[in-house]
């Protein structure tokens, strides 16, 4: 259930895409993520951080989408999100000594301090791959080619999120660590 509650805004925005077109996909999109977030707080009586972030971007820029009306602005977002990510996790990492990774899931994850700064370089990494990709198939394909690529693009994320757990549970405590 979790899993399907996860993709279920995704889902129905390229299904609203198919079926209309980018700024109807948008507004399914932005009430899909509504209803999510609803049921995810129903389910667990609170929203997590991220939770509120993704609440906040997807409104936030779903009004911009539908407001600006630019295809543009539709298919760069997403190199200007990654891009910023990137930044925040390395400046904050590097200049401010914070691990944004550590105090967003630190209380669900005990892992040592030099896990958490590898993590927080690979997700940078990570973020300017994505943010890169984007643009280079935001400025050289067509919208109907850049939303199948963001359809079949799940697939880096998902083999990053893999691999980042499998990276992660290598360094969790044993059970007899706990004790």
């Amino acid at each position: 259930m979790k899993s399907f509650l996860d993709f279920f805004p995704i889902l129905l925005f390229f299904g609203a895409y198919k079926l209309g077109d980018i700024y109807t996909a948008t507004g399914v999109l932005m009430a899909a993520t509504v209803l999510q977030m609803l049921v995810i707080y129903r389910m667990d009586g609170k929203l997590q951080t991220m939770h509120k972030v993704t609440l906040v971007l997807v409104l936030g820029f779903g009004a911009l989408t539908l407001g600006l009306h630019d295809e543009r602005f539709i298919k760069w977002k997403p190199t200007v999100l990654y891009t910023g990510m990137a930044v925040a996790l390395a400046v904050s990492q590097k200049w401010f000594d914070k691990n944004p990774l550590h105090a967003l899931l630190g209380q669900q994850l005990q892992l040592p301090s030099a896990v958490w700064a590898r993590l927080n370089q690979v997700w940078v990494l990570y973020a300017l791959f994505m943010a890169s990709i984007n643009g280079y198939v935001a400025a050289y394909f067509s919208t109907e080619d850049w939303v199948n690529f963001k359809i079949w693009g799940y697939a880096f994320p998902i083999v990053f999120i893999v691999g980042q757990g499998l990276y992660v549970a290598q360094h969790l405590p044993k059970e007899d660590d706990k004790a």
